[in-house]
């Protein structure tokens, strides 16, 4: 299982699963599985990402810090505990305000409930 399984059945801080790197983004991969993947950020103060997409679902937890989250043109101000949900293949950037760490949730569309 590796480094993901280590995290099974144990209580974390979340924010502590990753550090603040000077002028970077630092991600860390939580889970990956055939469903989807869970990805733990963590931006330096005015780090970008350039617009883009994904064929996945999304969920956005913003964990640490503050950000403008860009989704379809839509400027949102994240905040610690906020969070935003995003649909396949909608464009979507983003860019820190403060140091900031974000919980990412993708999941693939078109599941059965």
């Amino acid at each position: 299982m590796g480094e993901q399984g280590s995290l099974f059945g144990k209580l974390v801080a979340l924010g502590s699963l990753v550090d603040y790197q000077k002028d970077a983004i630092v991600s860390r991969t939580l889970l990956r599985n055939p469903s989807g993947h869970i990805v733990l950020f963590a931006f330096d103060a005015g780090q970008e990402l350039s617009e883009h997409t994904s064929p996945y679902e999304v969920m956005v937890l913003a964990v640490e810090g503050e950000a403008d989250f860009i989704l379809e043109g839509k400027v949102f101000r994240m905040k610690a505990g906020d969070m935003l949900l995003m649909p396949p293949n909608a464009p979507h950037a983003l860019k820190t305000l403060t140091p900031f760490k974000m919980l990412l949730v993708m999941l693939r569309s078109g599941g059965e409930s």
